[in-house]
């Protein structure tokens, strides 16, 4: 199957309920990767993987793997080891989103820094998928709160990876527990010779799988990207809509049915926008991207495969909005700019748990992508007033404008009122459908990121940082920071929260603030006060969600449960803001911390009652 024909899931031979989570989140088709590894995996061979970090290795071994799953069997069958526990959690929520169809299914990541109590517990309800740094599975082994009898399979994840940190004895310790009839699969990026060593130890006759990555970038393309933080993604964009000089643009979302509801909502704030997708049959493709060549559109939103083979010299910019997959498709991506010998710009949006794939496109096209500011407001009433000048000046040179001198002349006549006046205004009157001075954002502004900011490296397990036995400081995002929030943010509304997770599933503050903030690219600074409950807990969040962040929280995970965000009915501080609330707490009488003396002091000296006899009503 060539690369520009590429097979649809349903050829693969995947189960209907994996196929069906696929259509779900609206996946077109398979990468190089996964369409080479899913035949043999699902016909229960091993598998040698060789692949660029960010080829979409996950699904490669994820769909075959769980297609075969019992559900029923409640105990490991799918052990998955990883360098680091940021992979472990990335690929455990993979996981979940392709078995959302499989009733009952449970992963679980086990990693070290995450209490070992909520693991315990989480195992004693059976999981049928681990997910784990080698550390703290090796924990478990010892503890014999791991059983890995059932095993049907186990992936090394990342082999490279888990030999340059000092992993491999530690990952051959742990394949020494499993059974003997497992199926392995082995992914890499390099095959080093202790990592070709573990292969041909428990490898058996393996299906070996080299996919070559294409790392040619045009060197007349500006690639910059930007940190997801504090600016929803579409607010994001359109400020750089707003100011950036473009012909034409491309951007790329992972899904088809993002498409659609990226550019309805372009479309509603002014921007010609359209979708192309792999729904679109060939007739209404070509009306499209003609409709782009002519000028009648300027924005197309697209995915990987519908652009495939695309070629408009008017795209001079391309907005990578939703990260891709694998880096093939990243310069892929790229490549729809500086057409015929033009230049052209490329901004990447990049969240805080996207970095891995930010680092792994610069080390394969080995070239740095430099970090980017948003437009400020400022910034945006600039732009909005030069071409409002630049109008004034086209219409005065190509317009008769006769009839309206008279008029103007006419009503400074009549109303003795200053030629600035009247033209002041005529341009309020022009300009209120959009408006010359950008409405202010309830979030602030901040300056673009230093690369030294960001660009830690993972982490290794059990490190410095990291000690699966001992203490260790919490990184910044772990701490609790309950009703804490800069001055900027004094002033934004807040509305109370339920989410149906609490102490019994063992979440502290610091996982709801990251898992918040992560998934609804929300400044953790804007996270209000939080109240754990037993079973659920609840979380001051600013009033004006979007719909769609609102319905994604639904699904996103905390310790495994799912928040299910709904507005708290019985809030009484719903709407209100902190300054209010601490406002309000600093005028609540102070004698009820008083006690002893002091407090019958300010009360006053209450009568005495003897036995048997009633309590005055006064008392």
């Amino acid at each position: 199957m060539s690369q520009e024909t590429p097979p649809s899931f349903s050829e693969l031979g995947l189960a209907k309920p994996l196929l069906q989570a696929i259509d779900d989140v609206g996946y077109e088709a398979p990468s190089a990767i996964q369409a080479a590894a899913i035949p043999p995996l699902l016909a229960g061979k091993d598998l040698l993987g060789q692949a660029q970090t960010g080829s979409g290795k996950t699904a490669a071994f994820a769909l075959p793997l769980l297609s075969q799953l019992d559900v029923s069997q409640k105990r490991p069958q799918v052990l998955v080891l990883t360098p680091t526990r940021e992979l472990a959690i990335q690929v455990a929520e993979a996981m979940q989103t392709y078995a959302r169809r499989l009733k009952g299914f449970h992963v679980l990541p086990v990693y070290g820094g995450q209490s070992i109590e909520t693991q315990l517990r989480q195992l004693r309800r059976g999981v049928h998928v681990v997910v784990g740094t080698p550390g703290r599975i090796q924990d478990h082994l010892r503890r014999r709160t791991l059983i890995l009898d059932s095993l049907k399979a186990v992936v090394l994840g990342e082999a490279d990876e888990m030999l340059r940190m000092g992993f491999i004895e530690e990952v051959e310790q742990i394949l020494e527990h499993t059974p003997e009839d497992k199926q392995v699969a082995l992914f890499s990026a390099t095959m080093p010779a202790p990592i070709r060593r573990v292969a041909q130890k428990y490898l058996r006759d393996p299906v070996t799988i080299q996919i070559e990555t294409k790392t040619a970038t045009v060197d007349t393309v500006e690639q910059l990207y930007w940190r997801v933080a504090g600016v929803h993604k579409l607010d994001a964009l359109t400020r750089i809509l707003e100011v950036e000089d473009f012909d034409a643009m491309l951007v790329f979302v992972r899904t088809r049915i993002a498409t659609t509801e990226l550019a309805d909502r372009l479309e509603a704030r002014g921007f010609a926008s359209a979708a192309l997708n792999g729904d679109m049959n060939q007739a209404l493709r070509e009306r499209t991207v003609d409709r782009l060549k002519k000028g009648k559109l300027d924005i197309l939103v697209a995915t990987d495969v519908a652009a495939r083979g695309l070629d408009v010299n008017r795209i001079s910019h391309v907005i990578n909005f939703d990260i891709p997959y694998d880096v093939e498709a990243y310069v892929h991506r790229i490549g729809r700019t500086a057409r015929a010998g033009r230049s052209g710009k490329a901004i990447l949006f990049v969240s805080p748990r996207e970095r891995r794939m930010l680092y792994a496109i610069e080390r394969v096209t080995r070239q740095q992508i430099q970090p980017m500011q948003l437009p400020t407001r400022a910034d945006i009433a600039n732009r909005r007033v030069t071409q409002f000048k630049q109008l004034i000046t086209e219409t005065i040179e190509g317009q008769d404008l006769d009839f309206f001198n008279k008029v103007i002349d006419s009503y400074q006549r009549e109303q003795d009122v200053d030629l600035p006046q009247v033209a002041s205004a005529l341009a309020y009157l022009v300009q209120r459908e959009r408006p010359l001075l950008a409405p202010r954002s309830s979030r602030t502004e901040r300056p673009a990121p230093t690369r030294g900011d960001q660009r830690s490296a993972p982490p290794r397990e059990g490190g410095p940082q990291h000690h699966e036995h001992g203490s260790r400081q919490k990184p910044r995002d772990e701490r609790p920071r309950q009703g804490h929030r800069d001055d900027d943010y004094s002033d934004v509304r807040m509305r109370r929260y339920r989410i149906e997770v609490g102490r019994s599933h063992g979440v502290q503050p610091g996982n709801i603030v990251g898992a918040i903030s992560n998934e609804a690219e929300l400044d953790g600074k804007l996270i209000g006060h939080i109240t754990l409950h037993d079973t659920f807990s609840l979380v001051d969040l600013p009033d004006g969600m979007p719909q769609e962040t609102y319905k994604h929280l639904q699904s996103v995970q905390v310790c495994g449960q799912a928040l299910r965000l709904s507005l708290d009915a019985t809030a009484s501080t719903g709407g209100t803001t902190p300054r209010k609330r601490k406002a309000a707490r600093a005028d609540k009488p102070r004698h009820s911390k008083l006690r002893g003396k002091k407090k019958a002091k300010v009360l006053g000296k209450k009568k005495r009652v003897k036995p048997g006899k009633k309590k005055p009503r006064d008392a």
